[in-house]
């Protein structure tokens, strides 16, 4: 009888289809998990990545105008 049940159970798991009430309750569960940041934490660490962007952006933009310069010397205008 056990094996029957557990059968069952594992049937019950693995049985296709969606189901988005399970879903929902899941993805909540997963939520209440969630160690969501300070609002001081988070606008440090906002501004942070903003100024690594645009560091990163600069960066690509004075290397590119210096090999268009480079390509301009090498190639003529």
């Amino acid at each position: 009888m056990a094996k029957k049940d557990e059968a069952q159970e594992t049937q019950e798991i693995t049985a296709p289809g969606f189901n988005p009430t399970g879903f929902l309750k899941e993805t909540r569960e997963e939520l209440e998990k969630v160690v969501w940041p300070s609002r001081q934490q988070l606008i440090s660490e906002s501004l942070a990545v903003l100024l690594m962007v645009i560091l990163s952006a600069s960066l690509i933009y004075l290397v590119d105008n210096f090999f268009n310069w480079g390509a301009g010397k090498v190639f003529g205008p």
